[in-house]
């Protein structure tokens, strides 16, 4: 039996401290804030209750297999999964509504036929028929091994371009030039707008990219019945059940390093963690720990952050309202997030509704949260007439939350792009020191931040030998 310490009680952190303790490890989480669950954080207020991380999950399958090898309960039997359906409603910048709905080709064909014309539809399958050829080249390279250490072969983007497109010339396609050519004008911007959400550009993203709403179409878009703090909630417990020790209120200032490996923790109170194996689930520079061995990526993607609107409305949700809501406009992008929930509000005469946009470090001026607002009354007609108060949700309050800096929230891992989409492996240079979370091979997003529990617990329990679970 090792000892195990583990920096941050993020998602990734927390899923790995599960699997190792259940392999027979004692393992202890030390979190700089006061409690878990990192970026899946909750703001309550007068009987409202917001998300103030991620609002849906994809890949619900990570979790399940996470409750499913770690004990007898299962996953739907700590939290109630709701899939989003329709899946998304686009509000294009001319207000034409496009609704699609949830894990049916055929339906979301029809419905982009009716708005665009015909074959629009065809278009648009075809367009994500070949993000699936990608997803079935790198899914297990890319999501459910460790990064291989050959890891530049992941750098050739596997999205297979049309012939005669004029995107195979000089080099493989961004995925708004694939948007551009193979869908055309506002189809187009449907693709682009969804891989925008995660906070990639277009511009500069590989056209593997496409499997972003290619996830989404096929495994869905789950919502967690009371916000996705729930879900936060029973990994925490799964961890207290598998006897995981927390430490709470226990910044780190470094990672000790005897004999030429991780021996444990320095606690910025001075105090010190013996360990065996240390586990970093932050942003490994921020403790300036060792960069990957063997040329791996140093710094993953460069990632934006979030500017977050919370507010509170006064009015029943329409029956006619959809889960999800994406507002185009040449100047910003919103995601509008309106759960049907009866835990997130203070009563059926009420409404909590989550507005987003993608942004750098440095958030928006005070006076763009009324344009903000104002965009948002495309997806909630009278929303200045319903809405009680606002609480605004900026980068500066993001990292003050998860220590991230700037605000920063790391998207997923993709190939292409020559590598620079990919993030550090889960070893190090540092025998005995692992890297977990979003900061880490496969990158951000619940799901993918899920996914390094498995792959960190694995290289610990199995050795380097460890090449994922069949």
């Amino acid at each position: 039996m090792a000892r195990i310490a583990v920096i941050g009680a993020g998602m990734g952190a927390m899923a790995t401290a599960a699997r190792l303790a259940v392999a027979g490890h004692r393992v202890t989480v030390y979190e700089r804030g006061s409690t878990y669950g990192g970026s899946v954080g909750r703001y309550e207020r007068d009987g409202f209750a917001f998300d103030t991380g991620p609002g849906l999950l994809h890949l619900p399958a990570v979790y399940r297999d996470l409750f499913v090898k770690t004990g007898k309960r299962p996953l739907e039997d700590c939290v109630e999964l709701v899939q989003a359906d329709p899946a998304v409603r686009h509000v294009l910048a001319d207000g034409t509504a496009v609704t699609l709905p949830g894990g049916s080709r055929g339906g979301a064909a029809t419905v982009l036929d009716q708005t665009f014309g015909a074959g629009a539809g065809d278009r648009w399958n075809a367009v994500l028929g070949r993000a699936r050829d990608a997803w079935n080249a790198t899914r297990r390279p890319l999501l459910e091994e460790p990064l291989r250490p050959d890891w530049q072969v992941l750098g050739r983007d596997p999205y297979p371009a049309v012939r005669r497109s004029g995107l195979l010339r000089r080099r493989p396609p961004t995925l708004a030039e694939v948007a551009a050519r193979e869908l055309g004008g506002e189809l187009g911007e449907l693709l682009a707008a969804r891989v925008r959400a995660y906070g990639v550009d277009p511009a500069t993203a590989p056209a593997s990219a496409a499997v972003l709403p290619y996830m989404e179409q096929t495994f869905g878009s789950w919502y967690v019945r009371g916000g996705m703090r729930e879900l936060a909630t029973a990994v925490h417990e799964r961890c207290r059940e598998r006897k995981v020790d927390f430490v709470f209120d226990a910044p780190v200032r470094e990672v000790l390093e005897r004999d030429g490996r991780a021996a444990g923790l320095l606690l910025a109170d001075g105090g010190e963690a013996a360990a065996d194996f240390v586990v970093c689930g932050a942003d490994p520079r921020r403790l300036g720990a060792p960069l990957p061995a063997g040329g791996a990526p140093a710094r993953g993607p460069g990632v934006a952050s979030r500017l977050t609107l919370l507010l509170a409305l006064r009015g029943a949700r329409p029956a006619d309202a959809v889960h999800r809501t994406l507002v185009h406009s040449p100047g910003a992008q919103l995601t509008v997030l309106r759960p049907d929930d009866p835990a997130v509000r203070p009563d059926a005469d009420h409404e909590a509704v989550t507005v987003s946009t993608v942004c750098g470090p440095e958030g928006a001026p005070a006076g763009r949260t009324q344009e903000l607002l104002d965009l948002a009354a495309r997806a909630v007609p009278g929303l200045r007439e319903r809405l009680l108060w606002t609480q605004v949700r900026t980068p500066a309050d993001i990292e003050a939350a998860t220590g991230a800096p700037g605000g920063a929230v790391p998207p997923p891992a993709l190939a292409g792009a020559d590598g620079r989409m990919l993030y550090p492996a889960n070893t190090t240079a540092l025998p005995g020191l692992f890297l977990a979370g979003g900061w880490a091979h496969p990158g951000g997003g619940l799901a993918h931040a899920g996914m390094t529990g498995a792959l960190v617990a694995g290289l610990i329990v199995e050795g380097a030998g460890f090449r994922g679970s069949r």
